[in-house]
């Protein structure tokens, strides 16, 4: 399944660095960036979840909130968070479930090796829990850039 841009977010719940259950739903009346990571504490991820974070109250400003969501586990979200600073919360899909909902689980290679991971994605949510962008295959530099200008543009 293809997400478009104009088409309703799928719902999830998973389980979120703070402990709790988050819902995608709990947050109508707001927007969401939903960004999806490969893995805590590898380069590019920690480019882009600091680069998330240096803009972080600027998109707090614009009534958004902005989530993390990787396989790693929650302890290992607990140690990125504490270290990096981050602001906002991480989600665990162990078992790539929200991923493949949202179409982020795909084939890739490295080193002339296939297997199945998570693409770097970028999903912008309106409001009403409309897609309003998708940023995939993300080229971490300038990215968070985008994000908050197009969150400024919706």
């Amino acid at each position: 399944m293809s997400l478009l841009v104009g088409s309703i977010a799928p719902p999830f719940t998973l389980p979120a660095s703070d402990g709790t259950q988050w819902s995608l739903d709990a947050c109508r009346g707001q927007k969401v960036v939903l960004f999806f990571y490969p893995k805590n504490m590898t380069p590019a991820c920690t480019q882009e979840a600091c680069d998330l974070r240096d803009r972080y109250a600027e998109l707090r400003e614009l009534n958004t909130v902005v989530v993390g969501i990787s396989m790693d586990t929650i302890k290992s979200h607990l140690n990125f968070t504490s270290k990096k600073e981050l602001p906002y919360l991480l989600l665990s899909d162990e078992d790539h479930k929200v991923c493949e909902l949202y179409d982020v689980w795909q084939l890739k290679k490295l080193y002339g090796r296939e297997y199945m991971g998570i693409v770097r994605t970028t999903v912008l949510i309106d409001e009403q829990g409309m897609i309003s962008h998708i940023w995939p295959k993300v080229k971490v530099k300038g990215h968070a850039d985008a994000v908050l200008e197009a969150v400024r543009g919706n």
